[in-house]
């Protein structure tokens, strides 16, 4: 679908991140960065100066939408795990919003625009259907109840249940189908970069931002390549008066950079610079996303600068309650992603180095995490022990925030931050440790079965997987075989992973002992040990599984339940898409449900996949279909951990680095179990 373009946003011609919007970091504090001190070095480009106080949300940013052109297209540069969910979420709850993704990598565009998109996330595929491939006209039950106290919202609660009384007081139900209109697709994924940067009011940069290998900053400070040549192709192209929003974790101060680089390839024309980081975990994305308990814009505190700020919250306001959007200056809002990750990591890797302790003195980590959570003070969150943190973003973010402390002469600082690292890695390697110790030190001839390859539950993200570590450092000691198995992966892909962090060699065809399995029973078949890696409710022994559609849902206020209530009766009289989601995961629930994949009957077929699909032949052929191809996670129902134990070798070792099972339970059947945080037998 295809909308007409609007005016040029016309957010005046203030200066851009005025001389108000700098935090009180000394100016000399560019010199962490050589890319941005580079960039405050340039002749007539006015360097950022301090400010002494930041700014919290107020109604005079939202006075200001009113003055400020309707935004009719977005356009989101990289597709990855921040820009596709995010911008699929945007493009669902403003249809009148066009949004497009655009990114270098046809391959990662050729699979958004199929059935085998490139990430999973539970609850994305629906939100894909609607938004990417637009919907019919369907007839839904209302259950509307009397308009009269019918309230409308634009963040509906979908978790409210609570039944409104009619005019008479009583609580009488009306059963009333009523219509719902056919959607057109307006989020769209092309590789043609510059045409959808023209043409958008909004240019989110959502690129990838790692640590840099080699260089001024190897294995700490942030590799900005990507980013940069991003911002030179926005500045090329971007139409005058676009907002520019920073999605990518990037520096402390790199919004000067940006602003820096429009001046320089388009003087005179104004631009307004945001930040707007993402604070989305992989396996909830789309949880965080629909139920998010901040959206944090940072801008300049000009008229322009809060009218730009005004434009990008009116588009979150679709589906977030205002309350919750709150802004601060440029640079806080860079500054503040970085701290959000940097603590979390730190409360995990707290908690792991008191796992260490109990395992010694007999105590438990789990009775001692409960015990200091029960403080609201602390609270009960990032407390569980384990074998550390993955993903792209804890380690990364931690390294960036200790190389900034270290060029601003805090050298203490840097040193407190490292340690957090140092300490995952000893969490790491002392579970592979006590695998070796506990299997009289060699692995020569034995079987050791990897269960869970993705970093955390409910996703494939493999990125800084724990697991990683862990098989390396296995297959130092010459085991007959590691199999590995993930509920949520790709075995093909999982295997090109493995050989590409590893090493070719370490794969079975290759030569070396690591066997991808997309079977769980067949990896755990004969193996000496096994090692619970992911904390995937499959490998739980006891507990019911939590739905993970349901759990997108979920209010982050309420308890996790595994039963999405019904939504009806509405809040309005047009039900809102998430509404309408939630209706929709509703429905699937029930056992009578007629169509199990589209009980709305709202769906549009997907366009065939070509004939030389690689995708589609590597399903064929290895007889993966499912792993990450658009369907929602499939729970397969929980090890029959009887089953595994009877084919097996004595003495049936389990080594659980999650603290997902039930040790009693386990010993019952036989198992020897050595649980992380938790004394053992060696």
């Amino acid at each position: 679908m295809a909308h007409q373009l609007p005016s040029t946003l016309d957010l005046g011609n203030d200066v851009s991140l005025d001389v108000s919007t700098a935090p009180t970091t000394p100016g000399s504090s560019l010199s962490f960065s050589p890319v941005l001190q580079a960039a405050d070095e340039q002749p007539g480009i006015p360097a950022m100066k301090p400010q002494s106080t930041s700014r919290s949300l107020s109604s005079t940013l939202f006075d200001t939408t009113a003055r400020t052109p309707p935004v009719r297209n977005i356009c989101c540069v990289g597709a990855g795990y921040v820009g596709g969910p995010t911008a699929a979420v945007i493009a669902f709850n403003n249809p009148h919003i066009r949004v497009t993704v655009v990114d270098k990598d046809e391959k990662r565009i050729r699979r958004w625009n199929s059935v085998h998109p490139p990430i999973y996330e539970p609850g994305l595929n629906h939100i894909l259907r609607i938004a990417r491939d637009g919907s019919k006209e369907c007839t839904i039950e209302t259950r509307f109840l009397s308009t009269t106290n019918t309230t409308s919202s634009n963040t509906p609660d979908v978790s409210d249940t609570s039944t409104p009384a009619s005019e008479c007081g009583s609580q009488c139900e009306d059963n009333v189908s009523k219509p719902i209109p056919a959607r057109q697709p307006n989020l769209f994924f092309t590789a043609d970069v510059a045409k959808s940067i023209s043409e958008a009011d909004i240019v989110l940069i959502a690129v990838n931002t790692p640590t840099k290998s080699r260089g001024a900053g190897a294995g700490s400070a942030t590799d900005m390549t990507a980013f940069e040549a991003v911002t030179n192709v926005v500045a090329q192209h971007a139409r005058p008066g676009a907002i520019i929003v920073e999605k990518s974790t990037v520096p402390c101060r790199t919004a000067q950079f940006v602003q820096d680089t429009l001046a320089l390839h388009r003087p005179g024309i104004h631009f307004e610079v945001l930040s707007n980081p993402e604070f989305l975990a992989a396996g909830t994305a789309i949880k965080d996303l629909l139920n998010a308990d901040r959206i944090l814009i940072g801008s300049s505190a000009t008229p322009s600068g809060q009218r730009a700020a005004a434009a990008l919250a009116s588009v979150y306001s679709a589906w977030i309650p205002r309350s919750r959007i709150i802004t601060t200056n440029v640079f806080s809002s860079e500054l503040a992603k970085l701290v959000a990750n940097s603590m979390l990591a730190q409360r995990i890797s707290s908690i792991n180095s008191i796992a260490a302790v109990c395992e010694v003195t007999g105590a438990d980590v789990s009775e001692v995490a409960g015990a200091i959570g029960a403080d609201p003070r602390i609270g009960s969150k990032f407390l569980k022990a384990g074998i550390g943190f993955g993903g792209s973003c804890f380690k990364k973010d931690v390294l960036s925030l200790a190389y900034l402390a270290e060029s601003l002469q805090l050298p203490e600082v840097a040193d407190y931050w490292r340690n957090v690292i140092t300490m995952n890695e000893f969490a790491r390697n002392r579970f592979a440790s006590r695998v070796v110790r506990c299997l009289n030190n060699t692995l020569i001839g034995k079987k050791l079965t990897m269960l869970g390859y993705a970093f955390k539950k409910d996703t494939n993200d493999t990125r800084e997987s724990p697991a990683v570590e862990i098989i390396r450092t296995l297959v130092e000691e010459g085991p007959r075989e590691i199999a590995v198995y993930d509920p949520c992966c790709n075995p093909a892909q999982m295997a090109e992973d493995i050989g590409r962090y590893v090493g070719a060699e370490v794969l079975q065809r290759n030569g070396g002992p690591v066997i991808v399995y997309a079977d769980a029973y067949e990896a755990c078949h004969s193996s000496d040990a096994l090692l619970i890696t992911t904390e995937f409710d499959e490998f739980k022994n006891t507990g019911e599984p939590v739905s993970a559609s349901a759990e997108v849902l979920a209010p982050k206020a309420a308890p996790v339940k595994a039963v999405v209530p019904d939504p009806r009766p509405f809040k309005g009289e047009e039900p809102t898409e998430t509404e309408l989601l939630a209706l929709h995961t509703f429905l699937l629930q029930s056992t009578d449900a007629e169509d199990k994949e589209d009980p709305l009957h709202r769906f549009n077929s997907v366009p065939d996949c070509a004939e030389d699909c690689p995708d589609c032949f590597i399903e064929k052929e290895t007889g993966t279909s499912g792993y990450g191809a658009g369907q929602e996670h499939v729970f397969k129902g929980r090890l029959d951990w009887r089953k595994v134990h009877y084919h097996m070798h004595k003495p049936h070792w389990v080594f659980d680095g999650r603290g997902v099972l039930e040790v009693a339970g386990m010993e019952k059947l036989g198992f020897r179990v050595e649980s992380v945080g938790r004394q053992g037998r060696v």
